[in-house]
């Protein structure tokens, strides 16, 4: 199961993934560092699973095209209408009125 992954696992299986979308593209490691404006020694150590930083991780995968597994990581939060009905009722629940001062 892959949450049970490594952090050390998780980076070279992207990088794996990352080495078959440049390949698939039939682009050399030059062709990706030269689009995304890193080096090939970033490009050689993201594709290798030996650590990169996120900024090195973004422009790749946008020198790829792959912009949307970016958004991936932070899907889009929606709100249930019914959730916000059922918080503002609460929020707005009728209070008993106060029996003192009569009679």
């Amino acid at each position: 199961m892959s949450v049970d992954l490594s952090s050390e696992e998780w980076e070279r299986r992207l990088g794996q993934r990352i080495r078959a979308l440049r390949l698939a593209a039939d682009l050399a490691q030059s062709d990706v560092a030269e689009r995304a404006g890193v080096s090939v020694g970033s490009v050689k150590n993201l594709e290798s699973g030996r650590g990169s930083s996120v900024s090195t991780l973004v422009k790749v995968l946008r020198a790829l095209g792959r912009e949307r597994w970016i958004d991936a990581l932070e899907p889009e939060i929606s709100v249930s209408p019914l959730r916000m009905l059922q918080r503002q009722g609460a929020a707005e629940a009728p209070r008993r009125a106060s029996r003192r001062g009569e009679g």
